[in-house]
């Protein structure tokens, strides 16, 4: 009797609170998550990169890195204002979510075994990223396999120079390094014409053409030659906050590939199709086991929208960067962007 008066008294007020902002009743919601809705906002780091996380005139923190913030800030709370932003450069990301000065890091370096063992889970992929070539139209390059009696800009001392050398070296092809002691300096180099061809991760070679004069008048070309898989990370030890965040990205991978977006997501809640359903929560209770609302994933897509809105906003073809898909789009549309499914 005593301990049903306490459930009546004490618990349950404290269950339907955390309902209230997003949570579904359970007893352990996990460290991480408990103390993201105790404090009313979830804390995200994020490392200044152009199209992927970037401060507005006003102030405001924008990108594909930031949207994935929003969209877990969504799922939460329903509300992907929740989120406080934290600028932060290689150096201080890791230890930084370590220390719990944030509870995600909404990507860092790539994927990669010795990362992945630094007490850090990346959470799953967010953006297929790689080493390759950026040059001018002019030379009708269609691929890094076209390149043969080049100059090509490197920033000395990296792993880029060393891929460039093993990727001529492999295939016997004559070329000619340009070095340079900052990546700056070798892409203000390929601006002034002193080199053919400018070599980094993809995704620093599409903004560099986003700032050249005549950025149509130059093309990344769809070769990879490194993998460099970017991942929201959060730490080792708390499986629920995990859960989240790698089913918030799921969810919006999965919301493109059934059509759902930002666009018509209200119109989809009467759909008949039980995936439909499902993914929106409209059948089943898709908050169960996550501490969650059940309509989380119709959150995060309503107000941030599905992974084409974000990628598109962001990186695609009408952003600065005018970025193509390829090996980020769907895999039904022939890349490698695949979620298991929300059901």
């Amino acid at each position: 009797m005593i301990a049903r008066r306490f459930l009546l008294a004490v618990a349950l007020p404290i269950m339907l609170a955390l309902a209230g902002q997003g949570a579904t009743a359970q007893t352990d919601l996990g460290p991480t998550l408990t103390q993201v809705l105790r404090r009313g906002y979830l804390s995200c780091g994020v490392t200044e990169t152009a199209g992927f996380a970037q401060p507005d005139a006003g102030g405001v923190w924008r990108g594909f890195d930031v949207d994935l913030c929003r969209a877990v800030a969504a799922a939460i709370f329903d509300d992907p204002a929740k989120v406080r932003f934290l600028g932060l450069g290689a150096k201080d990301r890791v230890s930084s979510l370590q220390s719990g000065w944030v509870d995600l890091l909404a990507s860092a370096a790539p994927w990669t075994q010795s990362r992945d063992a630094q007490r850090i889970v990346y959470a799953g992929v967010s953006f297929y990223d790689g080493q390759g070539f950026l040059v001018r139209r002019q030379r009708s390059f269609a691929s890094a396999q076209d390149l043969a009696d080049v100059a090509v800009c490197v920033q000395q001392g990296t792993s880029h120079e060393l891929e460039l050398t093993d990727f001529f070296r492999a295939r016997k092809t004559p070329y000619a390094p340009k070095l340079f002691p900052t990546f700056e300096e070798a892409a203000a180099g390929y601006a002034k014409s002193q080199c053919d061809a400018l070599t980094a991760d993809v995704s620093t070679l599409y903004a560099v053409r986003a700032k050249l004069a005549d950025p149509e008048e130059h093309d990344v070309l769809p070769d990879l030659l490194t993998k460099a898989p970017h991942s929201p990370i959060v730490r080792q030890g708390d499986d629920q906050w995990l859960a989240v965040v790698r089913w918030a990205l799921f969810a919006m991978i999965d919301a493109e590939e059934l059509r759902v977006s930002m666009a018509n997501v209200d119109a989809a809640l009467k759909s008949e199709d039980p995936r439909i359903r499902y993914l929106l929560g409209v059948e089943g209770d898709r908050g169960a086991g996550l501490g969650l609302s059940g309509d989380w994933p119709y959150r995060i897509i309503k107000h941030v929208g599905n992974y084409a809105d974000v990628f598109e906003r962001n990186l695609g073809q009408a952003s600065p960067l005018g970025m193509e898909r390829r090996v980020n789009a769907l895999w039904t549309k022939g890349g490698l962007m695949y979620a298991p499914a929300v059901r």
